[in-house]
């Protein structure tokens, strides 16, 4: 990576090579687990799933609130920082909030 001192750069790739990990240690691409994964990571992997769950895709219709709050809950301690999934819980109603005021548009024509 050549990415000089850009340090808007450096975190975006740090998110990108670190969101796929898992927090038991199963995820990819450096079998990362726990701490080992960089915090943006460990937030991105929650965002992703949320977004991915949440928003209607070409294969699949949109999952109710309630089933991808539960499902991001249930992967607490496996999937993501446990820590982490209880802020996003917690803090849900103002990143909804946030989330719909900005709109994917990719999705706006689902």
């Amino acid at each position: 990576r050549r990415l000089g001192e850009n340090s808007f750069l450096r975190f975006a790739c740090e998110i990108a090579e670190s969101h796929q990990e898992k927090w038991d240690g199963t995820g990819y691409p450096h079998g990362q687990k726990g701490d080992e994964i960089p915090v943006a990571g460990r937030i991105m992997a929650i965002a992703d799933v949320y977004d991915a769950l949440s928003s209607p895709r070409a294969y699949k219709e949109a999952w109710p609130e309630a089933k991808v709050i539960e499902t991001i809950k249930a992967d607490a301690g496996t999937a993501f920082d446990p820590e982490l999934v209880q802020i996003f819980v917690e803090r849900y109603d103002r990143i909804r909030a946030a989330w719909s005021m900005h709109p994917d548009s990719a999705n706006e024509d689902a």
